[in-house]
């Protein structure tokens, strides 16, 4: 669902954008130190395209675009885009993948200049663009990054001079709402002024985002130091860095924070990025990087008070990436809502409180910190 929502975002960012698309030429890899002499590939080349292929005895393999590439023929013949096997309007399979013979094999493959065409055994034929199939493998979404981002500790965010937007420009025009998911999707946080100091407009800023998510708090909600529900968030002490919401199965994505009414002193908010701190541990200790993306830890929220009586779980990694790529795409680090550790042995247990220990040195490093004061009218989206 993360990768969905980050997907949203990026696909709204793309149909605001504009401009043209520039080429550039790939140059001719030297097939021949690549494979034995003995192996027959089917080879293209013009000057527009230097493409390889053949067909092995259990997949098949192609080398386009500087990278090779294999794929299953199953595989194949169930992502088929013809008309009797995915309907092009509701972008949904058709075939019955529990119908394709799991020893399926093409009969004949062919190449007409960008696309290549199989037919199998029964006569049915698929067809597949070349760069289609360079994006949807394996290998090349092992070289693509789902969401770029800009890995920030405080001096390099106030250097980028990250403008804000202005709360009309975001909600009347194109051109401030791309300015602003720009800023947000490579930084993960963005700033709104000028906006009216009420629920009202904040609700109408966040839905101008994306979709707002009801929760057990509600759809759009006050919190305030009056401990009106069981967490430290509605006390006056201070709160340590921490990611919200690490109690729910899916945590909330975007939070967008809003002062409308503020007195007395106090009141600052601190920002750290949690990605910039991550990819300092994965420099200097990878292994602890990679204990923290796969021990699973519960994540609890407990809640009776008034009428309000609540028990979620929520279960992940302090990491979470994208096994394929590596990626990471969302942090889970609340030491106050961290349940029993009980998911682990005693010997991966004591490894991992040592990997935490490192990440929380780095995220409390000072020059990481990012110190703003929110008053009304000036609204924070964060990742």
């Amino acid at each position: 669902m993360w990768y969905h929502r980050l997907s949203h975002l990026q696909s709204r960012l793309q149909n605001l954008l504009k401009g043209g698309m520039t080429c550039q030429a790939l140059q001719q890899p030297n097939f021949k130190s690549l494979f034995p002499v003995a192996i027959h590939w089917h080879h293209t080349a013009s000057r527009s395209l230097n493409c390889v292929w053949q067909q092995l005895e259990d997949h098949f393999e192609l080398q386009y675009a500087d990278t090779v590439m294999r794929f299953d023929y199953v595989w194949l013949r169930d992502h088929c885009r013809s008309a009797s096997c995915y309907n092009s309007k509701t972008h949904q399979r058709s075939l019955d993948t529990a119908s394709v013979d799991l020893c399926i094999k093409p009969k004949i493959i062919r190449q007409e200049e960008t696309t290549l065409f199989f037919t199998w055994p029964d006569g049915h034929v698929t067809r597949y663009e070349l760069d289609w199939l360079m994006k949807n493998s394996y290998e090349g979404q092992k070289q693509k990054v789902i969401q770029p981002r800009i890995l920030w500790n405080a001096e390099i965010y106030q250097q980028a001079q990250v403008p804000s937007i202005d709360f009309q420009s975001f909600l009347e025009t194109n051109e401030g709402l791309k300015n602003f998911l720009q800023n947000f999707l490579l930084y993960g946080i963005a700033f709104v002024e000028n906006v009216p100091a009420t629920q009202e407009h904040t609700e109408k800023l966040a839905e101008r985002i994306s979709l707002i998510r009801e929760t057990i708090y509600g759809r759009m909600w006050y919190f305030t130091s009056d401990f009106s529900r069981g967490d430290t968030a509605y006390t006056k002490l201070a709160l340590d860095r921490h990611t919200d919401t690490t109690y729910f199965q899916e945590p909330c994505g975007i939070q967008v924070f809003h002062c409308l009414k503020h007195e007395g002193t106090g009141g600052r908010t601190l920002l750290v990025d949690g990605f910039y701190a991550a990819e300092q541990v994965l420099q200097k200790a990878p292994e602890q990087f990679e204990l923290l993306s796969k021990v699973p830890l519960k994540h609890e929220y407990i809640e009776n008070v008034g009428e309000c009586h609540n028990h979620m779980i929520g279960v992940g990694p302090v990491l979470n990436i994208y096994p394929w790529n590596k990626e990471l795409y969302l942090i889970r680090y609340n030491n106050y809502d961290r349940a029993v550790i009980n998911t682990v042995p005693y010997d991966v247990v004591h490894r991992w409180y040592t990997a935490h220990r490192t990440l929380t040195i780095e995220l409390r490093r000072p020059e990481n910190e990012l110190w703003v004061k929110l008053k009304p009218g000036r609204v924070c989206p964060k990742l």
